[in-house]
């Protein structure tokens, strides 16, 4: 059993979004009961909320369904839990290797570091932007997702 946590700052656009399209993908490959995958935030802004609507009629247009879940906040026990943890940008990045206990942080890396051919090292943050910036983290999200898969499955 492979367990992958995608992490942003709020858990409620990027993260979930991940979670929601990484999910879809595994399920489509009859992973299901190898692969568990979770999201959180850094920080603690919407706990127990669900994505931002935005998010999830974007997801949604895709035929990806995030209504079910809800925001939490990454911890340090996440390391010990995890196989994968994949921060959507450099500051989550730092942040989660501030609490990441020692001889574990290799668990931790940027998601679009499973697609290099991208030229994109961070997944922006769509939040204060409009319908099109949502779009593009689906676009980053899924070509990523693709990649991480790739990864996943020769560990399997």
């Amino acid at each position: 059993m492979l367990k992958v946590l995608f992490v942003c700052m709020g858990n409620i656009c990027r993260s979930p979004t991940a979670h929601g399209v990484f999910l879809d993908l595994v399920n489509k490959e009859g992973l299901d009961d190898r692969v568990i995958v979770d999201s959180a935030g850094t920080h603690t802004y919407h706990i127990d909320e669900p994505p931002d609507p935005r998010a999830q009629e974007a997801a949604f247009s895709r035929d990806i369904d995030l209504r079910k879940l809800r925001a939490r906040k990454a911890i340090e026990d996440d390391f010990f839990e995890f196989d994968y943890i994949l921060a959507m940008d450099e500051s989550n990045y730092r942040h989660l290797a501030s609490i990441a206990p020692e001889g574990l942080e290799h668990k931790l890396s940027l998601f679009l570091d499973y697609a290099p051919h991208l030229g994109v090292k961070e997944v922006p943050d769509p939040y204060y932007g409009g319908r099109t910036g949502f779009e593009r983290v689906l676009d980053l999200i899924e070509v990523a997702s693709t990649g991480l898969l790739e990864d996943l499955k020769k560990r399997l």
